[in-house]
């Protein structure tokens, strides 16, 4: 096996994150109260030693041939509604964590992992390694989504949302294509050149008339 220098680096660097994060998940299995969350973060940890132990094989230049794992997303409906999230506070406590705490630096790391597994594999040459990287990628973005999901249905976690008027004004700001390749056009004529000159010739509206933020108090 032929590697780059800077290939070797990032997968010393992920192999080492990798054994970390299996040691802290064990501490975390051991102090969390919540037994779905426990299993959730043992799993996690199966998950990581079987990456770690692929990696090291791979390096050590065992004939690992490495195939993309497409995520396989954990059922879960979400809720939106922040009048049901539940309060917080950190607590000084020196000899445990709380379980939103546990699950909250699992979630930090797992995210941190995706992100920087596939800045990994965006810099690698070898094919068997930059998939390696991309299914880490794919792993702990999947890691991080069933443990928002435990978060979300615990009150831990409620993204806010937009009304359904706002929903609608995002939405509708974008136009599709029409066959000649323009967007935003469907169903109006262009206009003429005369008509453009027209426009850019005529007086700009008094400033006091152009400020965005007059009449909107909504935004306050």
């Amino acid at each position: 096996m032929n590697l780059a220098a800077h290939e070797l680096l990032e997968s010393a660097e992920a192999l080492r994150t990798k054994a970390a994060e299996i040691e802290q998940h064990s501490l975390f299995a051991t102090m969390c109260k919540d037994p779905q969350l426990k299993t959730i973060l043992t799993k996690h940890q199966q998950t990581m030693m079987a990456a770690y132990q692929q990696g090291i094989s791979f390096l050590q230049g065992k004939g690992v041939q490495v195939t993309h794992q497409a995520p396989t997303f954990h059922d879960h409906q979400a809720n939106f509604n922040l009048s049901e999230q539940a309060p917080m506070a950190p607590t000084q406590s020196r000899n445990s964590l709380s379980d939103q705490t546990i699950a909250t630096l699992a979630l930090n790391a797992h995210k941190t992992g995706s992100m920087m597994a596939m800045q990994w594999a965006n810099e690698c040459a070898d094919h068997n390694l930059r998939m390696y990287h991309v299914n880490g990628a794919n792993l702990c973005q999947e890691m991080a989504y069933e443990i928002w999901g435990w978060m979300n249905y615990n009150g831990y976690y409620q993204p806010p949302t937009f009304t359904s008027q706002q929903m609608t004004q995002m939405s509708g700001m974008f136009q599709p294509m029409n066959q000649t390749g323009n967007m935003g056009m469907v169903g109006k004529p262009m206009p003429s050149m005369g008509q453009m000159q027209h426009t850019m010739n005529q007086s700009p509206p008094p400033m006091q008339q152009m400020n965005p933020y007059q009449g909107n108090h909504n935004l306050q």
